[in-house]
């Protein structure tokens, strides 16, 4: 038995609130559960140096969590004057997420960065965060094509991510943070809605697992992220 009462393969409840803030090109906040992340898209007419003279643009991110995201307070990384290898590692993952399913060459000399802030956490922020954004890189493009920047639309395919795991030997969908702290096994997959995998962390943390346990994972995975992408959908019609 889950703590939470679910079955092996339901998700928690997913939400999608499109446009959440005023300024940002592209904006959402995204739920699983009880986690809660503010994605917001910023475009900008410049790219970075090392991409000049390539005719191409770029997409990338930013992670982080409020203090109180947590059970108790953590300390502001800005304070510290360093991130974490966490916070650099997640970020990284979810720039790499969104680039997987964008044609940088149709984006033109441009930046979008998506800024992916955690309100609250009960497992599965990274995999919120990366569902979440492409939402508002969706919703800032929409306004490219709108206005007549881009006449093409640079965005291939949606991606989606969920985290899966193996709780006391069964493999499970969508791990809250009870799960998640017990687990003897912890998979994140990023998912494109053409099949194709982007990226799969799957690591041993209580036990070993096989080749049909990681697969069991991934079709879990496959399951949860056809559900998100039914919801990213209706948030951006």
């Amino acid at each position: 038995m889950r703590p939470s009462g679910r079955a092996p393969d339901e998700m928690r409840s997913i939400s999608i609130e499109p446009h959440f803030t005023r300024h940002a090109e592209g904006s959402v906040l995204i739920g699983f559960g009880d986690t809660r992340v503010l994605v917001t898209a910023s475009i900008e007419e410049r790219i970075p140096p090392w991409l000049r003279g390539k005719g191409e643009g770029w997409v990338t991110a930013e992670y982080g969590m409020l203090p109180r995201a947590t059970h108790t307070r953590g300390s502001r990384e800005a304070a510290k004057g360093k991130q974490s290898g966490r916070t650099q590692e997640i970020q990284r993952l979810i720039g790499r997420s969104l680039r997987a399913v964008t044609d940088l060459k149709l984006l033109g000399e441009r930046q979008i960065t998506l800024d992916c802030d955690v309100l609250q956490a009960d497992g599965g922020t990274r995999t919120a965060a990366i569902s979440g954004a492409w939402v508002a890189l969706r919703l800032a493009v929409n306004g490219l094509l709108k206005s007549g920047a881009l006449t093409v639309d640079p965005i291939q395919h949606q991606v989606a991510a969920v985290s899966c795991g193996i709780y006391q030997g069964t493999p499970v969908l969508d791990l809250d943070y009870d799960e998640d702290s017990n687990a003897d096994a912890d998979a994140n997959f990023v998912l494109l809605s053409n099949g194709q995998i982007a990226e799969a962390q799957a690591t041993a943390e209580g036990a070993t697992y096989d080749e049909e346990g990681l697969l069991r994972l991934l079709r879990l995975a496959r399951i949860g992220c056809g559900r998100i992408f039914e919801a990213q959908l209706k948030a951006v019609q």
